[in-house]
C-alpha cells in the first residue's frame, strides 16, 4: 500500500486519486498554459511521464494522451502517471509548424534547456526539471507536422551505456511501432532523458494535421502495452508487432526558397543515389535535386508545394 501524495508543479494527487488542471506559466516574460494530469495509484510502482505537442501541430499524440488521461482509473495504477497532452501551447494555439512563438525556435532542439534562456529554452528547462527528471519511464508522443506525411516510427538515443541502450530498445519494441530508429536527435526530449539516465522513447504516428481514430488507437495501444509491461497498469492492447531496427536517420533539407516536387512516398524503399525529388525556384527553374544518401526507407516527407531554405524535404531511415 502506498501512502505518499505526488505533486508536480503545484498539482498534487493523494494515493488513489486523479487531479487535472491547466497551469499558468511565465517564461522569459511570456505567459503560457499547460494542461496537466496527475494520476496517483494506491500501490507502489514506476512513475510514467507522457508528453505530447512538443511540436504544436502534431495531433495524434495529443489525442491519445488526452484519451488515456481521461479514462485511466487510479485504482488501476501501480505507481503514478503524469500526462501533459500539450507542452507547447504557444505553438498549438497558432497551429504553428516546427517553430514555437514567440522566439521561433524548435522546442525539440532546445533540451535540456536553460533556466535563463529564451522562451523555448526556458520551456525545455521547465519540462526537463518538472517532468522528465521525475520519470522512471518517459514517452514523448510526436507525429508528422502539419506539412508532413509519415510512416510510424520510434526513436531512442544510443548513449554508449549498453544496459540503458538495450532497455531503451526494449521499451520501443514494446511500444510496437514498425520502424525503430537508434540514433540521436540533438537537443530533443529523448536525448535529454537518456543523458539523465531516464528510460525514454520518442514515438511518431500521423501527420498532415490529421488524427484518425486508427492512428490514435495505434498510439494508445503503444502506451497501454508499455504501462502493462512495466507493471504500472494492466490495460488491454494487442501484442506488439515486430519493429525493424534502423541505425541511421538521414535528413535532406532544402537549400533554396521555392517549390518542392517529391518523386517518392513515405514507406518507399530507396537506394543510395536515387533521385527522391527536386526543388525549383518561383519561376519553375530547377535549383536542387534531392538525392538519397543511403539505402533505406522514407520515414517522413514534406507534402506542401511551398518550400523554404533549410526546411526539411524528407528523411531516410537506414
Amino acid at each position: 500500500m502506498k501512502t505518499k501524495t505526488i505533486e508536480v508543479a503545484g498539482v498534487s494527487a493523494a494515493p488513489g486519486t486523479k487531479t487535472s488542471r491547466v497551469i499558468d506559466l511565465t517564461l522569459a516574460g511570456v505567459a503560457t498554459k499547460m494542461p496537466l494530469f496527475v494520476i496517483n495509484g494506491q500501490q507502489d510502482g514506476p512513475v510514467v511521464v507522457i508528453t505530447a505537442a512538443i511540436h504544436g501541430s502534431e495531433y495524434v499524440g495529443t489525442a491519445a494522451a488526452t484519451q488515456l488521461a481521461k479514462t485511466l482509473d487510479p485504482a488501476q495504477v501501480h505507481g503514478a502517471v503524469v500526462i501533459v497532452p500539450v507542452c507547447s501551447m504557444t505553438a498549438f494555439v497558432k497551429r504553428a509548424i516546427y517553430l514555437a512563438p514567440p522566439d521561433d525556435k524548435n522546442l525539440n532542439r532546445c533540451f535540456p534547456g536553460k533556466a535563463d534562456g529564451s522562451f523555448a529554452e526556458q520551456l525545455a528547462h521547465w519540462i526537463t526539471t518538472n517532468l522528465i527528471s521525475r520519470a522512471d519511464i518517459y514517452m514523448d508522443l510526436h507525429g508528422g507536422d502539419m506539412n508532413e506525411a509519415l510512416v510510424p516510427f520510434s526513436i531512442v538515443k544510443r548513449t554508449g551505456n549498453a544496459e540503458l541502450d538495450a532497455k531503451a530498445v526494449e521499451l520501443a519494441r514494446i511500444f510496437g511501432l514498425p520502424n525503430l530508429v537508434v540514433s540521436e536527435v540533438k537537443g530533443s526530449t529523448v536525448a535529454a532523458a537518456a543523458d539523465a539516465g531516464v528510460l525514454a522513447v520518442l514515438t511518431e504516428v500521423g501527420g498532415q494535421g490529421l488524427w484518425s481514430a486508427a492512428e490514435v488507437e495505434q498510439m494508445g495501444d503503444g502506451l497501454r502495452r508499455v504501462m502493462t509491461h512495466y507493471g504500472c497498469a494492466a490495460l488491454p492492447a494487442p501484442p506488439a508487432p515486430p519493429s525493424r531496427i534502423l541505425e541511421a536517420f538521414e535528413w535532406l533539407r532544402s537549400s533554396h526558397d521555392g517549390m518542392f516536387y517529391p518523386l517518392c512516398r513515405v514507406g518507399d524503399e530507396v537506394k543510395k543515389g536515387q533521385k527522391l525529388g527536386y526543388v525549383t525556384d518561383y519561376l519553375g527553374n530547377l535549383v536542387q535535386e534531392a538525392i538519397s544518401p543511403c539505402d533505406g526507407v522514407v520515414l517522413f516527407l514534406v507534402t506542401t508545394l511551398a518550400m523554404n531554405n533549410n526546411d526539411p524535404l524528407l528523411a531516410v531511415g537506414a
